[in-house]
């Protein structure tokens, strides 16, 4: 594994700051090259300022950096994304799309693209949402996300393009902060919890929908990598499970590790788009290609994120 050389685009996001200490560990900390319009929470590994927009500069530092593999985490999320939508746009396709030319060009072994629950919609089943199904994102960035599906198999079948990708449920982390998606919450529940012993909710107590404990995510992620190429059927994007929760009920679970803990309900309209979503997934394509299983359930992940963000806390 020493030969790959790893970009990651957007790491110091969410995902991003994850997933790259996560390829450090597997690939060596001096083959993973970090980039990113903002500092990251990191200083182990190179890390190179980079606007996605700027063709010229990303083909630079492929080409400097000899990089073999392409992780392409830059985006505006949802609820961010809705304030400035022609940016967004602009920002997740133009990135995109520069990224997949500069690919095909540097003939690139691999390239993992993530897209999201924000591309389901419209007539999308609202349970047990199916891998192939019909779609009208309400967001901009649901948008983007699922014209950059189209473009990631248009680019596989055309240029034979190795890229592969993964529909995020909601993703819940204790070590990155909120990045301005809708599911962002069931973070921020658990700090308020700690600090405050309450917490205002922006959705309805029982909106319902998909989401995933950030270690489920990076394993996954990277166990979709490693699969063989021929294990790879869908070239779109693979529906991902981990759980299915609404506030109400993850409320709950925290309250039996947090004394007295309230929470309150002020729908704003976040709550919109999340109507719009689907409630729970179909991930058995991706179970049945390359072997997924989440290994957390909505118990074992309120446990560990409390035991981790508890400390914190209690100074």
């Amino acid at each position: 594994m020493a030969e790959e050389r790893i970009l990651l685009t957007g790491a110091s996001g969410q995902i991003g700051t994850e997933l790259t200490q996560a390829l450090a560990a597997r690939y060596g900390a001096s083959n993973v090259i970090a980039t990113d319009i903002k500092d990251p929470a990191y200083s182990d590994i190179d890390f190179v300022v980079l606007d996605i927009l700027n063709e010229q500069r990303m083909r630079e530092i492929m080409e400097d950096y000899r990089i073999t593999q392409v992780y392409h985490l830059a985006a505006i999320l949802s609820a961010s994304g809705e304030w400035k939508p022609q940016k967004t746009w602009n920002v997740n396709m133009g990135g995109l799309l520069s990224l997949l030319e500069l690919c095909v060009d540097l003939k690139i072994k691999r390239v993992f693209f993530p897209s999201t629950i924000a591309v389901f919609g419209g007539p999308t089943p609202k349970t047990e949402t199916p891998q192939h199904s019909p779609m009208i994102p309400s967001t901009v960035y649901g948008m983007s996300k699922l014209t950059g599906e189209l473009w990631c198999n248009y680019y596989h079948k055309r240029y034979g393009l190795d890229i592969r990708s993964i529909r995020y449920p909601g993703i819940i982390s204790y070590l990155a902060p909120p990045g301005g998606g809708t599911t962002d919450y069931a973070i921020e529940i658990f700090h308020e919890a700690l600090a405050h012993g309450s917490y205002t909710c922006f959705l309805k107590e029982d909106t319902t929908l998909p989401m995933i404990y950030m270690p489920d995510a990076i394993r996954g992620t990277v166990e979709l990598m490693d699969a063989p190429a021929d294990k790879i059927k869908v070239r779109t994007s693979y529906n991902l499970a981990g759980m299915s929760f609404s506030p109400q009920q993850l409320a709950e679970r925290i309250s039996s590790h947090v004394v007295d803990f309230r929470i309150d309900y002020e729908p704003d309209f976040r709550q919109d788009i999340a109507a719009t979503w689907t409630e729970s997934i179909d991930d058995s394509a991706a179970r049945a290609d390359w072997g997924w299983e989440p290994q957390y359930d909505l118990d074992a992940m309120t446990r560990d994120m409390i035991s981790h963000l508890r400390p914190k806390y209690d100074r």
